[in-house]
């Protein structure tokens, strides 16, 4: 049906790729922009906009609705032969613009992140007119793209005078939907009022339960809740069911339905509640298909605090009934292992879990005291024994805790969680982890895990390195994109895609994944040196010294940045590189000497980049000894690749079982 609306009797929107000259002055939201005198006002009033943020915000309105690539922008605004660092000064410029646009990357109104490729400006805009062409405008009508079958000229909007229909056309247009009630012709009344049979629901999410109880400390106990229908969600195998971290972007967020749905390519999502009250816990939810904003199914439930994990369970098979979806016997089965647990236990084990998940050094010891409290209470709580294991891996790989100290801890609480349930696809996860260089066991672990919970975006994650480590790239790749379609909104995963086509030697689409990850993240340097190596093995050396810099500014070491530069403008790459490495080498010797963990394997890829071969394999036996997790990549490391005819690091390919 086409409308009328207020809207409509306004001018159209900009739709051509290039703002035409007298088309200075536009409107969009509550800002007015004009381009002739390069002013930005937002209700009136001035906004201070410096002159990047402007041009990059002139490229978008003149594409509008169009893909403006990184590329482009830095052809146009940064040209070729400019020393800066464009990767910085784009991302500094893009958050310039936001701020004045009052815009949140995560949330835009206006401009649009498309992942590993640009920018969009998304927002409708409307010439300002001038006073003498207001009365024409009045007499304008734009209708609505139809979709489906008779659709308008392809769908293209189209203008019509109506200085003398306009009465009769609307008319005619309040007749139609009458008639069609009345009649009911081809079931149209049942699709108008909303009775048609919803497509087929392949994926969703969770998003974040609302915290009823008016008490922002029960807000652990509402992400707990959340957490554990995800996970039970996460058990069935034809449904996809996006990550926690990815869900949890969404708290408190008041973004449309169907914006979140495109964002995280899923067909539903299940919304709800929890009220906590003294032994008692009520829990409302309810289905919405993404397509049509429309209530599927909703739900109210309220149980003693003690039998919660059994309700997590029945609400997770009520979904799958509802969106059309066997579960196998062994689905059935997963989905029906809850028991009644202690409310001291639960509260303890959610804790640790709020603790765990902001993956810090003292949340994760935080989390520990949790988990421990859970498993003194009950020993029998596999999840409690689950959650020790995760805790201590965390602790090694952050470089938190040495090997010796954490490693024995993992392995002992994950085999115990094992022993109490052997269907905890997360304590299958943590088991692999510590099973250093054991590669049939790590990947026998991996795999039990992914079929145990098939949207377990952390198993398919780990499972990728393990098969990259060994050269079986494709599979990672498979894996790698796996993990990132269930976790889309968590730069950790788009970083290990990047990174296994980094190892894998496809440095385009390398390239691609890490240039779509915001700074700073926790990866930011490392990913900016894998730029820096990808652009010297393709000869661009003036962009590797510029990822180069940006690493080093990350990393805090504005000195050695500063010294690396004037070495490039003064004597070239080779000598800029050759000062970057040890100084990167100093640096890393004094923080090993004060005993930080896990640098050892660092410290011999610098020395081997440098020519010093006998001190690179002197690091390599430490990083051995040490158990240090990414020696696992040295067959596939290049930075060793001058060292792989030494007998020695032959030696050391077969001590971890890689020849």
């Amino acid at each position: 049906m086409v409308r009328v609306t207020e809207t409509d009797l306004s001018e159209p929107a900009v739709e051509t790729s290039q703002v035409r000259d007298e088309d200075r002055r536009l409107r969009f939201g509550a800002f007015d922009v004009n381009l002739q005198s390069r002013e930005l006002t937002h209700k009136g009033e001035r906004v201070k906009l410096q002159d990047k943020p402007f041009q990059i915000l002139e490229l978008l309105l003149a594409e509008h609705g169009n893909l403006v690539t990184r590329e482009e922008l830095r052809r146009k605004l940064w040209p070729a032969d400019t020393f800066v660092d464009f990767e910085a000064g784009l991302n500094t410029a893009m958050r310039k613009l936001r701020d004045a646009l009052q815009d949140e990357p995560k949330a835009p109104r206006f401009v649009e992140t498309v992942q590993r490729h640009g920018y969009r400006f998304i927002a409708p805009i409307e010439k300002i007119k001038s006073a003498d062409s207001a009365a024409e405008g009045a007499s304008t009508i734009c209708t609505e793209k139809v979709s489906g079958q008779g659709e308008i000229d392809g769908g293209r909007y189209k203008l019509v005078r109506a200085r003398y229909v306009l009465v009769l056309a609307g008319l005619a247009f309040a007749a139609v939907p009458v008639l069609l009630l009345t009649l009911n012709v081809a079931g149209l009344r049942d699709h108008l009022l909303g009775g048609a049979v919803p497509g087929r629901i392949q994926s969703l999410v969770v998003l974040p339960l609302e915290n009823l109880s008016g008490d922002p400390s029960q807000e652990y106990f509402a992400e707990g809740m959340t957490e554990a229908l995800i996970t039970n969600l996460g058990k069935i195998g034809r449904l996809r069911v996006i990550s926690r971290t990815s869900a949890m972007h969404y708290k408190g967020t008041h973004k449309k339905l169907s914006e979140i749905a495109k964002e995280l390519n899923v067909d539903a999502a299940v919304e709800g509640a929890v009220l906590r009250s003294g032994g008692r816990v009520r829990i409302t939810a309810q289905l919405v298909e993404a397509s049509s904003d429309r209530h599927l199914w909703a739900q109210a439930y309220e149980r003693d605090l003690r039998d919660v994990l059994v309700l997590q369970d029945e609400l997770a098979q009520t979904i799958a009934k509802q969106v059309q979806i066997k579960l196998s016997l062994e689905e059935q089965t997963r989905l029906t292992t809850a028991r009644a647990i202690d409310a001291e236990v639960l509260e303890a084990y959610l804790q640790g879990r709020e603790q765990w998940n902001k993956w810090t050094e003292e949340g994760v010891r935080k989390s520990i005291e949790y988990f421990e409290q859970a498993v003194h209470k009950d020993s029998a709580y596999a999840q409690g024994w689950a959650g020790i294991s995760d805790a201590y891996n965390l602790l090694y790989m952050f470089g938190y805790s040495l090997s010796e100290e954490a490693l024995p801890k993992a392995k002992t609480a994950a085999l115990r969680a094992l022993e109490l349930d052997s269907s905890l696809s997360e304590a299958h996860v943590s088991l692999a982890c510590v099973m250093r260089f054991e590669w049939t066991a790590m990947e026998k672990e991996f795999q039990r895990a992914i079929e145990l919970n098939p949207n377990n975006a952390m198993a398919h994650q780990y499972y990728g390195y393990v098969l990259s480590a060994v050269g079986r790239f494709d599979e990672a790749i498979a894996e790698m994109k796996r993990a990132l379609e269930l976790d889309p909104l968590t730069p950790n995963k788009q970083n290990s895609l990047g990174a296994t086509f980094y190892r894998a030697g496809r440095y385009d689409e390398a390239l691609e994944n890490f240039r779509e990850v915001p700074d700073p993240d926790a990866n930011s340097e490392r990913r900016h040196r894998r730029m820096a190596a990808i652009y010297e093995r393709r000869a661009q050396q003036r962009e590797a010294v510029n990822e180069l810099l940006i690493a080093l500014r990350l990393a805090g070491e504005r000195e050695l940045a500063t010294s690396v530069e004037q070495k490039f403008i003064s004597s070239g790459y080779w000598p800029a590189q050759e000062t970057f490495l040890w100084g990167d080498l100093r640096e890393k010797q004094k923080r090993a000497r004060k005993g930080q963990p896990a640098l050892a394997l660092a410290i011999a890829g610098d020395y081997a980049s440098l020519g010093e071969k006998d001190e690179a394999f002197g690091w390599l036996e430490k990083s051995f000894q040490e158990r240090e997790g990414d020696l696992m990549y040295l067959n596939v490391d290049d930075r060793f690749a001058t060292l792989r005819s030494d007998p020695r690091f032959q030696n050391l390919v077969h001590l971890i079982g890689l020849g």
